[in-house]
């Protein structure tokens, strides 16, 4: 996590530090291998302006208790906002790459940019615990009901070795933000680049492009963050960029500023 316990590819931790705390907490055992983590935001804005929240969003798919109901977050592949107001509270549970796929009758491609509600995949019963989560403060107990309940489902979920494959896949990309070519990935990887396009597709819900470009996004934007002087052009080689100028192209498209002006502020 940031020093604000906001977490990487949360934009501007700083602006939001001094109303806004994730909370994290780990998954039982048996959850670990589908279930990264469980995130728990709470803001207080009372007596100040709303705030929307930007966040660069990693390849993992999220089932998200809120207020309004419990809801799938598919990968987004653009940036994620998040209007915050008054003050309250979401409890979020942080799938692994790959890992959702056992959970839906299809590829999870089909949640990709789209929120759906979690009833209609998870069954009625994310609803009643959703509500039951919310109405907690301590982050033990809410995680408790969380397992509780998925641990309720891995009865009938399938055995489906890829998931780990998948994963294992991600996580090799996003160590490795400085590969840049989809065909230099799957050389090292010792895979075809269509079959590891055709996984991503089905379990991932975003391209192995995207994924590479957004674990680069991600470095750029903690150093950015990080609030020194920064060499765009030594950053950019040591991604993998051709130039500093392909930096800034992918950085402005995704979060809407060119980065030395996104530092600067």
């Amino acid at each position: 996590m940031s020093r604000h316990g906001l977490g990487r590819g949360v934009l501007r931790p700083d602006a939001a530090a001094g109303f806004l705390e994730v909370r994290r907490h780990p998954p039982a055992p048996e959850l670990a291998a589908l279930v990264d983590f469980y995130w728990n935001p709470r803001w207080d804005l009372r007596g100040r302006d709303p705030y929307e929240q930007k966040v660069l969003t990693h390849p993992n798919v999220h089932l998200v208790f809120e207020p309004q109901g419990p809801l799938v977050h598919g990968v987004s592949r653009e940036v994620f906002v998040r209007r915050l107001a008054g003050a309250g509270q979401v409890f979020g549970v942080k799938f692994r790459p790959g890992a959702f796929r056992p959970f839906m009758s299809g590829p999870v491609a089909g949640l990709t940019d789209r929120a759906v509600p979690a009833a209609g995949i998870l069954g009625p019963g994310a609803e009643p615990v959703g509500r039951q989560i919310l109405a907690l403060d301590d982050l033990a107990q809410m995680a408790a009901l969380a397992d509780r309940f998925l641990l309720g489902l891995l009865p009938a979920l399938p055995r489906d070795p890829q998931v780990a494959e998948v994963a294992a896949l991600v996580e090799a990309i996003t160590a490795r933000p400085q590969l840049f070519r989809v065909d230099e990935l799957a050389r090292e990887l010792g895979i075809p680049v269509r079959r590891l396009q055709r996984l991503f597709a089905e379990y991932v819900g975003a391209s192995p492009k995207w994924v590479l470009r957004r674990a680069r996004l991600h470095e750029a934007a903690a150093r950015a963050d990080a609030g020194t002087g920064i060499d765009w052009a030594a950053l950019a080689a040591d991604l993998g960029y051709a130039d500093q100028a392909h930096l800034t192209r992918d950085f402005t498209a995704a979060v809407g500023a060119p980065p030395g002006r996104y530092a600067a502020r």
